[in-house]
């Protein structure tokens, strides 16, 4: 609304002779201060602008109404005049015929706005689980569902944690029992073993003990002084050939086993020499010999006296040289070797 237009000031006095319309004089020298209506004052000519309405407006202006008119139903279906006023009644439709009116604009308008909710918004996320648990504020029910899965995800990785762990104990657990185990096993092998070879010990002595009963060592009170092996000059194959049992000349020469007498006599760089075979075929020479007191194709038992120690053929001193030849081979193998295997120890 346009404002009033301050009043013009006056080039007179006033006096008691003039009265102004506006005005109603009273005591001389007493006027009342102006106060201009609406009704005392022209409206003020020129030209105002009103804006135009887009399409749809009207549509929405209704639509508004409508609203005010529900919102002035709930606050009492009453409206309140100005101050000093008497309030007027209100006369309003009927709810149902207001919002199907609403709607019938919203739809001549082309307006595609969402549907109202009489739904609380504090209520407006809560689900029918979050119902069916007792939650009424959709705030509280979305942080419950909020811990309600870190608790989950941290039951989880807890679970996770506990499985790998108890994973590895076991594992631990199954590679401990078999390393116990195989402990266990290679001590009951090894005790085993060690029986074994116990038995087997024991067995072969035994044996040899038994076997040492058909055998005999060739002479006594004998000290030996080349082994088989040995090297030297003197000796025709460059090594010796046989083992010595060096002894006083007429020390007696015994059969070391039973067998037959096959030769008998000298023998060159032997000097004086036994053979006796042996019922497996093997030669036993005895060499050096002072004299010989068997004969070719004697039978002789173990102990049986062949011949005495002597210094003959190539010798530096009275010995009984004996060699060893299985199955009556021209090389020999070791004396010593051979009376061990048959329970003798030289």
């Amino acid at each position: 609304m346009a404002s009033n237009r301050p009043a013009q000031p006056t080039s007179f006095a006033p006096n008691d002779t003039h009265t102004f319309g506006y005005a109603s004089g009273k005591d001389e020298g007493t006027w009342e201060e102006w106060n201009p209506t609406e009704d005392s004052v022209l409206p003020v000519r020129g030209r105002h602008r009103v804006g135009k309405q887009r399409g749809g407006g009207l549509a929405r202006s209704s639509t508004v109404l409508g609203v005010g008119v529900i919102a002035a139903v709930g606050a009492g279906g009453m409206a309140t005049a100005a101050p000093g006023k008497a309030p007027v009644s209100i006369s309003l439709p009927d709810l149902s015929s207001v919002t199907e009116s609403a709607k019938a604009l919203i739809s001549d308008g082309g307006s595609s706005a969402p549907k109202g909710s009489t739904t609380p918004l504090t209520s407006a996320g809560l689900t029918s689980v979050d119902t069916a648990q007792g939650a009424t504020d959709a705030g509280e029910a979305l942080r419950a569902r909020i811990m309600q899965q870190a608790e989950s995800q941290q039951n989880q990785v807890d679970t996770a944690a506990q499985q790998a762990a108890q994973a590895a104990a076991a594992k631990k657990a199954v590679a401990l029992a078999a390393k116990q185990q195989d402990d266990a096993e290679a001590k009951a092998a090894a005790v085993k073993k060690k029986a074994e070879d116990a038995a087997k010990a024991e067995a072969e002595a035994e044996r040899l003990a038994e076997l040492a009963k058909s055998y005999s060592l060739p002479t006594s009170s004998y000290t030996l002084t080349s082994t088989f092996g040995e090297a030297g000059s003197m000796w025709s194959s460059g090594y010796h050939t046989g083992l010595d049992f060096a002894a006083p000349t007429g020390t007696l020469i015994k059969a070391i086993h039973s067998g037959t007498i096959t030769e008998a006599g000298w023998a060159g760089s032997y000097g004086y020499r036994t053979i006796l075979t042996l019922d497996d075929g093997t030669e036993l020479w005895f060499c050096h010999q002072s004299s010989i007191s068997v004969s070719v194709g004697q039978k002789v038992a173990t102990g049986d006296v062949i011949g005495r120690v002597g210094a003959t053929g190539n010798v530096t001193g009275p010995h009984l040289h004996l060699e060893v030849h299985p199955g009556g081979a021209a090389t020999g193998i070791d004396p010593m070797a051979w009376l061990q295997g048959k329970g003798l120890n030289p």
